[in-house]
């Protein structure tokens, strides 16, 4: 059987959140156990419910077989041959019911007791002792938070003794029940081989037994196979009881060796020493959050250094998160809000502060002097605890923060040489020996031709002159050439409006805009420049994403920084592991009358995917939106031609009827007057005649032209 994966035991004590991180997959596949193991029973039960039927089918036609005899039936003569044969048939059938009865039975001990007891039993007793876990382990946060609080100004020995009493009993009994929780979830990883491959096993070996298979080679392959997964489970449960035995002796050395460790307070300080020398370090800690202008809220977490970094995770987040960079940082320990051992850690900037609170003075001392000893770096040397032993002198006082190493640089270079540009502090970084920056080369990782803009310089002279009407309505100008405000139509008329908090991280010119990997490779050279170059400060606006553009808008003014046009952008996408990271790419005309491309890389605090999908629906907006207003400019073109096309054909026809009429006047105009009548007689008309013959011509005419 491979390897099955168990929960550790021995760090339950600790309760750390990749443990309950680790506890929660655990859990799931429980879930997924139980769900499948129930299915799995309602399909052998309607197994065993058919065999039953048939088995009681299979009696009842036999039974009726043997009642032939006494039938009466009214057509029916005695026909022996036909009794006697169906009696014999009654017989076989008989035989054939005991066989299912016999079949039914082995079924119901081989198949359906197995998978029955695994659910009935084992699966309960997860859950059951899944409620008690959870019980206990709140039981335990309710306990440690009112030790939290005991108040150091009025110490009562009554009321301390009882918090702690309480600590230790939430604490030893959330402890075992969690030992003993991981006990069963570990065993449920063999028990559910079992339960499934047991009542398999007991079914097919009931149907060979039922049927009686004639060909014998294959009853013994048959044979050959049911013998290898007999041995196997036989194998599993070996294997199964040899870890129970293991993990129950690993329990009883635990509640042995941990019962001290339940108490939180320090049980006697001199068998339990306060270690200085460390440089890395993990544990629960409270931290001090600001609620309002003087008010503030403590709140539990995981604690842990990496590097030098101080990480933070809470009990339900899956990866820790950065607290604070304790490079150069100062520590020292403080009175605050009436809570004993606290401690404060200082930034190297003094921008960040944050506020701990440890269980015991030891733990307090412990987490001083590793932070102290993380600020000087002594943990990028190679015998750091030793290291540390010789220099750490006082953890409890404020750490004066190390000179960082440009300055180390400065001090280091020759007075009388001058340095010119990139290539000066290019050199100046590599003269360093430390092995943290010894692998690092400015020239591998930014272009020496290619400058990067680490900040955004915002609009500080307006236009006077000829430019004071632009001034007036809001108009600024900028270094970027982008205008400090648009006109109302991008905001007002744009159907798509997001805001999003950024911070400026850098930007550069790149040779492509057309590759995927381009911003990528833009975030790693500006966030190793910035590394090179110790440049920390990051400008934070407001990302606006519309329809028609991208602005950055000053959180204080209001004014806009820069403006981007969405169709100029070319892509956009975040980075693969940090999803706070992204960037996007401009298309700006040169000077050349050419185009290049410029990458803008930024921090955001939502994920940045989010604002790259909302980029991406801005421009789908904008493109089905250029597409309707096209299709409408080719509707109005359509209906111009058709008017005007309308507007040559009554012309044409106007002329066609113009020409009509001339032509009759002309033929009119060519016949005789008063034409001779029949008896040679000529017919004289009066004015009067000839006045209404000429207006009825004409209105007939004037007729024939309406038509």
């Amino acid at each position: 059987m491979p390897g099955i994966e168990k929960l550790p035991i021995e760090e339950t004590l600790e309760d750390s959140p990749q443990t309950r991180s680790l506890l929660g997959v655990f859990e799931e596949d429980a879930a997924a156990i139980s769900n499948y193991s129930s299915q799995l029973y309602q399909a052998m039960q309607r197994i065993y419910d058919a065999q039953n039927e048939l088995s009681a089918a299979t009696h009842l036609t036999s039974k009726l077989l043997k009642e032939y005899d006494k039938q009466r039936f009214p057509l029916g003569g005695d026909d022996e041959v036909m009794s006697s044969t169906l009696q014999q048939f009654s017989k076989v059938i008989d035989e054939l019911s005991s066989c299912h009865a016999v079949l039914s039975t082995q079924l119901a001990d081989a198949m359906m007791f197995p998978i029955t007891q695994f659910k009935e039993r084992d699966l309960k007793e997860i859950l059951t002792l899944k409620e008690v876990f959870q019980i206990s382990s709140d039981d335990h946060d309710m306990a440690i938070n009112r030790y939290s609080r005991l108040s150091k100004k009025r110490d009562n020995e009554k009321v301390r003794g009882e918090a702690v009493e309480d600590v230790y009993t939430a604490r030893k009994k959330q402890h075992q029940t969690m030992m003993h929780y991981f006990f069963s979830l570990n065993t449920l990883q063999y028990k559910k081989k079992i339960a499934l491959l047991e009542p398999l096993l007991g079914y097919m070996q009931a149907q060979i037994s039922f049927f009686k298979l004639g060909s014998e080679n294959l009853t013994q392959q048959w044979e050959d196979f049911l013998g290898t997964i007999g041995t196997s489970v036989q194998n599993v449960r070996r294997e199964m009881e040899g870890e129970v035995g293991t993990m129950q002796q690993t329990i009883q050395q635990m509640e042995q060796a941990c019962d001290p460790l339940y108490v939180p307070c320090d049980p006697d300080p001199a068998h339990s020493p306060v270690c200085r020398n460390l440089t890395r370090k993990q544990g629960y800690l409270y931290i001090r959050n600001k609620t309002g202008l003087v008010s503030s809220s403590w709140e539990r977490q995981y604690f842990f250094t990496q590097g030098g970094n101080l990480m933070g995770q809470g009990r339900g987040e899956v990866a820790g998160g950065l607290i604070m960079d304790i490079d150069n940082c100062s520590v020292m320990a403080v009175d605050c809000d009436d809570r004993r051992f606290c401690f404060q850690v200082t930034s190297f900037d003094g921008k960040k502060v944050a506020t701990l609170q440890a269980e015991s003075r030891r733990d307090c001392e412990e987490w001083i002097s590793t932070i102290n000893n993380i600020s000087k770096r002594i943990y990028l040397s190679e015998n750091a605890e030793e290291l540390a032993a010789r220099v750490n002198q006082s953890a409890l006082e404020a750490v004066t923060p190390s000179p960082s190493f440009q300055q180390r640089h400065e001090s280091m270079r020759p007075s009388g040489k001058g340095r010119s540009g990139r290539a000066s502090s290019i050199s100046s970084v590599g003269s360093e020996t430390s092995p943290a920056l010894s692998v690092l080369s400015l020239d591998a990782l930014v272009a020496p031709e290619t400058p990067i803009q680490f900040d955004i310089i915002s609009p500080v002279s307006e236009d006077t002159g000829p430019n004071k009407a632009a001034t007036q309505t809001g108009r600024r100008s900028n270094p970027f050439g982008e205008s400090g405000d648009i006109p109302s139509e991008d905001s007002e008329d744009s159907i798509l409006h997001q805001l999003f908090i950024v911070r400026f991280l850098g930007s550069m010119e790149v040779r492509s805009s057309e590759e995927e990997e381009i911003i990528s490779e833009t975030m790693r050279q500006i966030l190793a420049a910035r590394a090179i170059h110790n440049v920390f400060r990051m400008t934070e606006s407001h990302l606006l994403v519309t329809c028609d553009c991208l602005k950055l808008i000053d959180p204080q003014t209001q004014v806009t920084r820069l403006r981007f046009p969405l169709s100029s952008v070319v892509q956009c996408s975040s980075h693969q592991d940090n999803k706070r990271l992204f960037g996007f790419v401009l298309q700006t005309p040169g000077g050349r009358g050419d185009r290049r491309a410029v990458c803008y890389i930024f921090e955001s605090n939502n994920d940045g995917e989010k604002i790259c999908d909302s980029v991406g629906l801005a421009k789908q907006i904008a493109f089905h939106s250029e597409m309707d207003r096209k299709a409408v400019e080719r509707r109005k073109e359509q209906d111009k031609a058709k008017e005007k096309q309308q507007e040559e054909l009554s012309k044409q026809r106007q002329i066609e009827k113009d020409l009509e009429e001339q032509s009759r006047l002309i033929a009119a105009s060519s016949r005789p007057a008063n034409p001779p009548a029949s008896d040679g007689q000529f017919l004289v008309l009066s004015n009067s005649q000839s006045e209404d013959s000429d207006a009825g011509e004409e209105g007939k005419k004037k007729g024939e032209s309406e038509a």
